[in-house]
């Protein structure tokens, strides 16, 4: 491998590699081959014809094993179905790469937490692939945030069948669970959730309510049977509120101007931003390879990874056992 210690030198070029390149793998791929100081030694998936296709159009070897690659690159992207984060992740951080696998971490948090392990005990990164903490919108709210005091999402998509090995709370709520709780930065001591199961046999609907011990609330939606697609953020503290648009990438603070007198009502400003839509996947893997070379700790850490998971895991919980389900 390039980089056999836990750092690399700045021109160094890390062997990198894509585990999946299905819908989101294949986009892993390409910024991998396209960045400088990357050279995309693999992409794996079982799918013969896609994963050959990719590797053609990249330049990199095609396998159908993840096995073919351990001990052969610096840093692997993991773009799976869940249910394979943990065996994967666990066998590349113990060949020594340096890890970025997708949201959720895991599955379970048992195997979450052994991964965070795995990857302090051979000194590699791990990352956990929150992309909307590289939205250009979320970046921006870290001038103005304060106290937050109440908090509301709404993620809405029409319903695809991909994504469907897992519930929408591990599909989409996840997201906001960990914007949420990265800004809020206090220990959650409440939920309150409900949801239904529409077109699949996992939940496609779930709303859930989180008290934080700072005594912020956030009330969070999830659905992927909506007739649109929303993606909004709404945020309130003792000075301003705050409206998010992740997808047009639109930030709206309004604020109550100077005190005014007995009687009068206050005037508010309105400032509203407009971002590019930038690149936020390209983002997310920049910071992650510069992570590997200089051994700074990771955007999103296994610890951030772990906090969603198990959030969105009471999440499930209570609404699988509200509805009488196991």
């Amino acid at each position: 491998m390039t980089a056999t210690n836990n750092t690399a030198g700045k021109a160094d070029t890390l062997k990198t590699a894509v585990i999946g390149v299905g819908y989101l793998g294949r986009f892993h791929a390409q910024k991998y081959a396209a960045l400088p100081g990357s050279q995309l030694v693999g992409v794996v998936d079982v799918s013969d014809v896609p994963c050959r296709q990719v590797a053609a159009e990249l330049g990199a070897e095609a396998h159908s094993d993840y096995r073919d690659l351990l001990g052969k690159v610096d840093a692997v992207s993991i773009a799976t179905p869940t249910p394979q984060h943990y065996e994967v992740a666990a066998a590349f951080l113990e060949a020594g790469a340096h890890v970025l696998v997708e949201k959720p971490i895991t599955t379970t948090v048992e195997d979450a937490r052994r991964l965070i392990d795995l990857a302090a005990r051979h000194k590699r990164v791990l990352q956990v692939g929150h992309l909307e903490r590289f939205n250009a919108v979320i970046l921006a709210l870290d001038s103005i945030l304060t106290v937050p005091r109440f908090m509301e999402s709404h993620r809405l998509a029409p319903f695809k069948q991909r994504g469907t090995d897992v519930n929408v709370v591990l599909d989409l709520m996840i997201h906001d669970i960990d914007i949420i709780e990265s800004i809020v930065r206090s220990p959650l001591v409440s939920i309150d959730a409900v949801g239904a199961s529409v077109f699949s046999r996992e939940l496609d609907i779930v709303n859930a309510r989180l008290r934080f011990e700072s005594g912020c609330v956030a009330n969070t939606t999830a659905s992927r049977v909506s007739l649109k697609t929303e993606r909004k953020l709404r945020l309130f503290q003792d000075d301003a509120y705050m409206s998010i648009d992740l997808q047009q990438k639109i930030l709206t603070v309004v604020r109550k101007e100077e005190e005014q007198p007995d009687g009068e009502l206050p005037q508010v400003r309105i400032d509203e931003r407009n971002f590019e839509q930038g690149d936020a996947l390209k983002a997310e893997i920049e910071s992650f390879l510069e992570c590997v070379r200089s051994g700074t700790p990771p955007v999103v850490s296994g610890e951030d990874g772990l906090r969603a998971l198990e959030t969105a895991i009471r999440i499930t919980e209570q609404v699988t056992g509200k509805a009488g389900r196991k």
